[in-house]
C-alpha cells in the first residue's frame, strides 16, 4: 500500500515546528521572576529615593532673634551623645538636659549644616536608643514619638505618607528632604500644638529610632520627621557597634508605657535653653 507523497512546504514545516518546540521547552525561564511577597494591610510599597517631583512644605523661620524655647533629645551614646531638632538649640548659649526636677546638665553643640538636627554632648549619658538610619522604610508603617509636647511629658503614633521637600525661609533657609507621616494617634488629653516635640525619636515598631521629629502641620495632621539621607550623616561615627542593638517593640497599645520608661531612664529627656 503506498501513502500519497506530501509536499516540500508541508515536510519543511514539521521540521520547523519541532526545532520550535524543543527550543522553547530547554529555555530558560530568565524573563518571570518569582511574585514579589503580599504586602500586609498595613503597611504599602518600599519608599523610595529622593526625587524633584516630592511634594514641598515651606516653613517661614523669620529673621527675629532667637527666643528660648523647649524640646526633646534622645540617647545616640551611652558616653553622652543625644541627638535633637537644630531649631531647638540653635542661638542658644546654654542649653541643657533636665535630668530630674529643678536639675539640668549643661550641653556643648554640633549644628548639622543643611538638616534640622543637632548633636548634644554631655559628660557621660544613659544608655543609648538603637538606630536604624537605614533602614528600609514602607509607606503606611508605624511610628512613635515620644517627647515633652507643650513642655509636658506626652506622645504621638503617625503612619509614613511618603517624602516631601521642606522649604525653609529666613534664619537657616535651605531645601530639606524629610519624611511625612500622619498622626493618628496621642497621648490622652493632649490638645493642641505639638510643640516641644522638635528632637523626639520616631521609632519603628521594634523600638528603633528611624528619624528626628522636627515639624507639624497641625491643620494637615502631619509631623515631618528627617529623612535618611541626612539622619544617617548627622549621626555617623557617634555610635559604637555594641550600640547598634535591636529596641524594644512597641505597639498601639503600651506605646505610652514604653515612651514613659523612655523618659524615666532619662534615654529620651527634655532639652531647655538657660541662656541665650
Amino acid at each position: 500500500m503506498q501513502f500519497p507523497r506530501l509536499p516540500d512546504w508541508a515536510i519543511y514545516g514539521a521540521v520547523a515546528a519541532v526545532f520550535l518546540a524543543v527550543s522553547l521547552g530547554r529555555r530558560e525561564n530568565a524573563d518571570a521572576p518569582p511574585a514579589s511577597a503580599p504586602v500586609s494591610e498595613a503597611e504599602g510599597p518600599l519608599l523610595g529615593p529622593i526625587t524633584p517631583f516630592d511634594a514641598a512644605v515651606t516653613v517661614d523661620a523669620g529673621d527675629a532673634p532667637f527666643k528660648p524655647s523647649s524640646g526633646t533629645a534622645f540617647s545616640i551614646a551611652g558616653r553622652g551623645r543625644w541627638i535633637t531638632a537644630r531649631h531647638v538649640v540653635e542661638g542658644c548659649r546654654k542649653p541643657a538636659l533636665v535630668v530630674g526636677q529643678g536639675r539640668a546638665v549643661a550641653a556643648d553643640v554640633r549644628l548639622a549644616p543643611r538638616a534640622d538636627i543637632a548633636l548634644l554632648i554631655t559628660d557621660g549619658g544613659p544608655p543609648a536608643l538603637p538606630v536604624a538610619a537605614q533602614a528600609p522604610l514602607r509607606k503606611g508603617q508605624r511610628a512613635f514619638h515620644p517627647g515633652f509636647p507643650q513642655g509636658r511629658p506626652g506622645e504621638v503614633t503617625s503612619r509614613l505618607l511618603g517624602r516631601e521637600t521642606l522649604k525653609v525661609f529666613g534664619r537657616g533657609a535651605r531645601d530639606e528632604p524629610v519624611l511625612a507621616w500622619a498622626e493618628v494617634g496621642r497621648t490622652n488629653g493632649l490638645e493642641g500644638t505639638l510643640s516641644g516635640l522638635s528632637g523626639a525619636p520616631a521609632l519603628d515598631p521594634e523600638g528603633r529610632v528611624v528619624g528626628v521629629t522636627i515639624a507639624e502641620a497641625p491643620r494637615r495632621g502631619r509631623i515631618y520627621t528627617t529623612a535618611p539621607e541626612t539622619f544617617g550623616p548627622a549621626i555617623r561615627g557617634e555610635q559604637t557597634a555594641d550600640e547598634d542593638a535591636r529596641g524594644q517593640a512597641v505597639t498601639t497599645e503600651d506605646y505610652g508605657q514604653v515612651s514613659n520608661r523612655l523618659r524615666r531612664d532619662l534615654r529620651v529627656a527634655q532639652v531647655v535653653c538657660l541662656s541665650v
